[in-house]
């Protein structure tokens, strides 16, 4: 099953089928809205009164991206390249082969859904419908159609803000609260599925603060009220009219609507969109650190009181924590507010206010402790692990780790994309049913740290494996740049 967050395939195949679409949109829309209405919102006699309110504030999006670019030399990963080598050598799947010879593309163009939020013409809707677009068109309920530029935009969670020059105020809507949201809520949706235009469906609240695609800002809201291709953007209300989410994605199995849909809530939206508006970007505290959930083997291998916080996998060299956190510190709390959850510690220090020192209730080694660390402004993460020698691994001993090693070459860090510095022991083989394969431990993983003893060469690995006396240990590893922290239950010696 596949999450859609559409650029929705709300990208048509082409120009032509765009004009298609936009000439059936058109005709039906000219026809008036297509209600779908479930048997609860009959039983209590539709929502005719409230689409009939809201319904012109509602748009349809049109976009067309430019040309995509074709490849023009060799693809790194063509037969013969670093990667290709070393994984027919290690076992592990190579990416497909990328285009060498293509015909010249044509201009793609895109579908989708907002709303306006303000008389004066800004519109907001998905960073994905309109992302990378070199023209972009709004089109109201009424026909009228105006080109729009962006405001600013917020990828993170996936919103945007247009502004249209119209010559009197537009029709617009009211953001609600979002928290006051229960699951079992009736909510409509009214966006253009397929480019058909107008469309509005009915569901209820099917669940709150689902995380998806590993978003770290966006609590969703999920709905069975159907949402198709080209309803990103649109709005969620509630049965007062008010937008209470902006509809973003589906999951499904064949991209269609199976009842499974989720929204950005109407807090966040609020909040991104008042900040696009006064500054067109979004700011955002930042610690400079890679988190991951405590699992319960992690916890146990830690000697953690349950799986509460969340795990520092890596520290970012002269980022704001940077001296003051170290990996494998467990944050349970910022300025006093808990940190249940992995997901919580990023929202907690996104929504800081940048400069300020915040107080941090960090679990190291075994002790609850306060650390004091400066807020900064968020940046792309880098990473880099210190080097060292190499030596002979020991098969037995690994044998309880179920993997097989190498030593990081200059070849192993070209083709997995690592930094120069990095070093370690790379996974070459796992055993099916063996104590790595049970962690999530992959070949290709790097594996830099067991316990509290650095690895830097396969004899160092070897080594720790046969001093553990813990069933569980907690293993570091490098997974194509990115550190994490897994938990694994060594097989008996």
């Amino acid at each position: 099953m596949n999450i859609m967050s559409e650029r929705s395939a709300d990208n048509a195949s082409g120009a032509a089928r765009s004009r298609r679409l936009r000439r059936g949109a058109t005709a039906i829309a000219g026809a008036g809205l297509l209600v779908w209405s479930s048997a609860a919102s009959a039983a209590t006699g539709g929502y005719a009164d409230l689409v009939e309110r809201v319904a012109p504030a509602v748009v349809n999006i049109f976009t067309t991206q430019p040309a995509p670019k074709t490849a023009t030399g060799p693809s790194p990963f063509a037969p013969g390249g670093a990667f290709e080598d070393f994984a027919r050598r290690f076992g592990i799947p190579m990416p497909p082969t990328g285009p060498t010879d293509e015909a010249p593309a044509r201009p793609a163009s895109a579908l989708g859904s907002g709303f306006v939020v303000d008389p004066d013409g800004y519109v907001v809707t998905n960073n994905h419908v309109i992302d990378g677009a070199s023209e972009i068109r709004v089109k109201m309920a009424d026909q009228r159609e105006y080109p729009a530029t962006v405001v600013g935009t917020d990828p993170d969670t996936d919103l945007a803000l247009l502004k249209v020059s119209a010559p009197e105020p537009l029709p617009s809507v009211a953001f609600g609260d979002s928290a006051a949201l229960r699951v079992g809520d009736p909510v409509i949706a009214v966006g253009n599925p397929f480019g058909l235009g107008g469309t509005v469906t009915s569901g209820i609240v099917s669940a709150r603060a689902r995380s998806i695609d590993g978003g770290a800002y966006v609590d969703f809201i999920q709905t069975d009220a159907a949402i198709n291709r080209g309803s990103s953007g649109g709005p969620l209300f509630d049965t007062e009219g008010r937008v209470v989410g902006v509809n973003s994605a589906i999951l499904s199995p064949n991209g269609g609507s199976v009842g499974v849909g989720f929204a950005i809530p109407s807090d966040t939206a609020r909040t991104v969109v008042a900040q696009l508006k006064s500054d067109g970007r979004v700011d955002r505290g930042w610690l400079g650190v890679s988190v991951q959930p405590v699992t319960p083997e992690i916890a146990q291998a830690m000697g953690l009181d349950g799986e509460k916080g969340a795990l520092i996998a890596d520290v970012m060299a002269n980022g704001p924590a940077y001296g003051q956190l170290r990996a494998g510190d467990v944050v349970r709390a910022v300025d006093g507010l808990p940190v249940e959850t992995v997901r919580d510690l990023p929202k907690l220090i996104a929504a800081s206010e940048i400069g300020r020192r915040a107080r941090l209730g960090v679990v190291r080694n075994g002790e609850m402790i306060e650390v004091p660390v400066q807020i900064g402004h968020r940046k792309p993460r880098l990473a880099s692990v210190a080097p060292a020698e190499q030596t002979r691994p020991d098969s037995a001993a690994l044998g309880r780790l179920g993997v097989t090693v190498a030593a990081v070459t200059d070849e192993v860090r070209a083709s997995l994309r690592l930094e120069p510095e990095v070093d370690g022991a790379v996974v070459t083989s796992v055993k099916p049913d063996g104590a790595a394969a049970g962690a999530g431990i992959a070949a290709g993983d790097v594996i830099q740290k067991l316990g509290d003893r650095p690895i830097r060469t396969p004899g160092d690995l070897a080594e720790a494996v046969r001093e553990t006396r813990s069933p569980s240990v907690l293993a570091l590893i490098n997974r194509r740049g990115n550190t994490l922290f897994v938990g694994v239950r060594l097989a008996d010696a």
